[in-house]
């Protein structure tokens, strides 16, 4: 069983615990069970499990929690398709964790709190505590028992979102981990191999075949000569309807008129920056001038490397001499100016140690100390240290800094620009052997600078930028075609419109889902869907602003949620029916009980072999010369037709009439191998319960009514 992971929260005072459940395919982060209310409005749902309803102000709660998280990670707020996915992840989540937790009361799997004390309070590397720092004996790193216990305590105590933060963070999971290792374990005690059947495996693993037998290819008859009509793939439908379930869904086409920026757009922004590049050169205070003509490319005082420049750019504006302009070039998406400011050189890299006397617990925010204070002790430990004070011994017993102070507060080697800007500026523009206190967004730093190398020429650049936009005339002209679209009435019109004005035409041949958000290359595309489950047949939609550009849909198909009609069905079964049609009429030219020598006569195909190399054996996937037909490997084992031949049988490629020549033993198999392969049986038998969720899901009873929100 694989193993998914629930994500730790990027400085979170407790970490999520690593957890795995494959077979659901969501991230589950949390496994607290909904309830049920009676006589609840079903406007208030999202929709149901097995009739418990999922409560709409439940599913905004995971889809915010989940946000949260993305954003404390990536710095901003999702948007747009990011909050459409969250959203589809959470609800499969939920609708997950009720299955589950219900398969699981059924058959009594609990996780008690003194399992959930043992773990806690354990080395095991499921116990999240292991993951804070400052639960860990500094020496050891070990779980620090008496701070676990503390910390459990204080945990007891909270209440309201903070009790239901740690329940999502440290509870929940470690409840999903646990039952679900304890259901897995009873799924594969349930795997049994029993003796008559392995003796039978190992009797038809001995067993090889040789046949003789005449392959008649279903390209003997035209398909010019086999007509489908929609009764015959409604009748095939009607026999095999498990194929040929659908969802509700719809099937549409789409025209798009592109909102980015015209070459006279381009052509506009260039010029004006041409304008100002004299004026740019000539100013004595770049970074005003940037400002001041709001260029998209902030203004930075820092020296980046060459390798850090405009890559199409770079041999160019390092061959500028100070106060030239280079451009405009484009880079980015904006037509950029550069004006090379001076070099010099710095280190590729430092090495450093800190002491960090944080004002604010960057994990809570709340308040360490004033910052009068911080840097009054950063200072007194600075002059300790210049006076001779012991730097390691220091930084035990002062840092903030958890992850180095443990280390006499070294951060290794590290690369310039990867630090916060204050810290980077000591550490690349003082000389090796410094020793200062610098203010951060964090602290005060006690930094002892150890050593730089790689010293490389570094470029200071000041960049006026402008975006390449569409002008207002561009996107109105835009509008005013897709808005002529859509007056089209019905697909011939607007096919007509398309052909008239060089555009084309998008079909989507996958089947769009109420919930969907995403249509083809459309990416944040939920009006259209939504408009898609609204409209009939044949209309045609209103301008849609998605990305940059107008799109303008026609609804093609709407499918109910059932059986395929046979115009849906037809590419799906329609080449098995004209392999029907044609092995009737091979078999109305054969007649019963045709032998090989007429069957070869009729079709002018020879009479082959198959199994002299030994390779013919029951559990083949294939036969040499022949192909993959297991219809034929089996009819080989009937020793019935070592006697007469076959009936003609129908296959994947053709139909066939065999003669089995023999079926003999190979020679015995050493105990040690019948061992192994025993076995690989039993871990085969286990392997097939991974799929036990999705088989839960599909005797559920799930509604999904979220289109009647978002």
């Amino acid at each position: 069983m694989q193993i998914i992971q629930s994500i730790r929260e990027k400085g979170a005072a407790i970490v999520i615990v690593v957890i795995a459940l494959s077979l659901i395919g969501f991230i589950l982060m949390d496994a607290k069970q909904g309830s049920s209310r009676l006589f609840e409005s079903a406007s208030n749902n999202v929709g149901k499990v097995n009739g418990e309803p999922i409560e709409l102000a439940e599913y905004n709660k995971k889809v915010k929690e989940a946000e949260d998280l993305q954003a404390q990670r990536s710095g901003q707020r999702p948007s747009g398709t990011q909050t459409y996915q969250t959203r589809e992840q959470m609800w499969n989540q939920i609708v997950a964790e009720k299955i589950f937790f219900k398969e699981i009361k059924k058959v009594g799997i609990e996780f008690t709190a003194k399992e959930l004390s043992y773990i806690l309070m354990s080395d095991d590397q499921s116990n999240p505590f292991l993951q804070e720092q400052s639960l860990k004996d500094s020496i050891t790193g070990r779980l620090d028992v008496k701070k676990a216990q503390a910390a459990l305590t204080n945990i007891k105590k909270l209440k309201g979102e903070q009790r239901d933060g740690v329940n999502a963070q440290i509870v929940d999971p470690l409840k999903l981990s646990n039952s679900v290792s304890k259901y897995s374990g009873l799924l594969n005690a349930s795997a049994y191999y029993p003796e008559w059947m392995k003796k039978k495996d190992n009797a038809e693993n001995q067993a090889i075949a040789s046949i003789s037998y005449v392959a008649i290819p279903y390209s003997e008859v035209s398909d010019s000569l086999v007509k489908v009509s929609d009764e015959d793939v409604s009748d095939y439908v009607g026999k095999h309807k498990e194929q040929f379930k659908q969802e509700e869904g719809r099937n549409i086409s789409y025209v798009t008129f592109s909102q980015l920026a015209s070459s006279e757009d381009s052509s506009t922004v260039s010029t004006a920056l041409t304008q100002l590049k004299p004026l740019f050169e000539a100013d004595t205070n770049s970074k005003s001038f940037v400002a001041r003509n709001s260029s998209s490319i902030d203004f930075n005082d820092d020296y980046s490397s060459k390798s850090k420049l405009a890559t199409s750019v770079a041999d160019t504006l390092v061959k500028l001499s100070t106060g030239s302009v280079f451009g405009p070039y484009v880079d980015k998406g904006s037509f950029v100016l550069a004006k090379m400011l001076g070099s010099k050189q710095l280190p590729d890299s430092a090495k450093a140690r800190h002491i960090l006397i944080g004002v604010a617990d960057p994990r809570t925010g709340k308040q360490l100390m004033s910052d009068t204070a911080a840097k009054k002790l950063a200072d007194s430990i600075y002059n300790a240290i210049k006076a001779g004070a012991d730097f390691t011994m220091l930084a035990l017993q002062f840092s903030s800094d958890e992850g180095s102070k443990i280390k006499g507060g070294d951060l290794g080697t590290f690369a310039y620009g990867t630090m916060v800007a204050e810290f980077n500026e000591f550490c690349f523009t003082k000389t090796a052997g410094s020793k200062g206190v610098v203010k951060t967004q964090f602290g005060y730093h006690v930094i002892d600078l150890i050593s730089q190398k790689d010293f490389k020429t570094a470029y200071k650049m000041a960049y006026l930028g402008k975006e390449i936009l569409a002008s207002e005339a561009t996107i109105n002209k835009a509008s005013l075609e897709a808005t002529k679209a859509s007056a089209e009435k019905g697909k011939p019109a607007l096919e007509k419109f398309i052909s008239k004005n060089g555009l084309s035409l998008t079909t989507i041949p996958t089947l769009i889902k109420e919930n969907d958000y995403q249509v083809g290359a459309l990416q944040d595309a939920r009006s259209l869907v939504r408009w898609a489950f609204e409209a009939k047949k044949g209309d045609i939609s209103e301008p849609f602003s998605i990305g940059d550009q107008f799109v303008v849909a026609v609804l093609d198909k709407v499918l109910d949620k059932g059986v395929q009609d046979a115009a849906t069905a037809r590419p799906g079964c329609e080449a098995l029916i004209k392999n029907n049609k044609k092995y009737e009429i091979f078999s109305k030219k054969l007649g019963n009980n045709p032998s090989l020598e007429a069957a070869s006569t009729a079709y002018g195909k020879s009479i082959q072999t198959a199994g002299a190399d030994s390779t013919l054996t029951i559990n083949s996937q294939i036969i040499n010369g022949v192909g993959m037909e297991s219809k034929v490997i089996g009819a080989s084992f009937n020793k019935n037709y070592q006697v007469k031949n076959s009936p003609l049988i129908q296959g994947n490629s053709g139909v066939y009439i065999i003669k089995v020549n023999s079926i003999l033993n190979k020679p015995s198999v050493a105990p040690e191998v019948l061992a192994q392969q025993s076995s690989e049986k039993l871990n085969s038998i286990r392997s097939q319960s991974n799929g036990w969720y999705e088989g839960l899901k599909k005797q559920a009873d799930v509604v999904d009514s979220r289109s009647k929100h978002f």
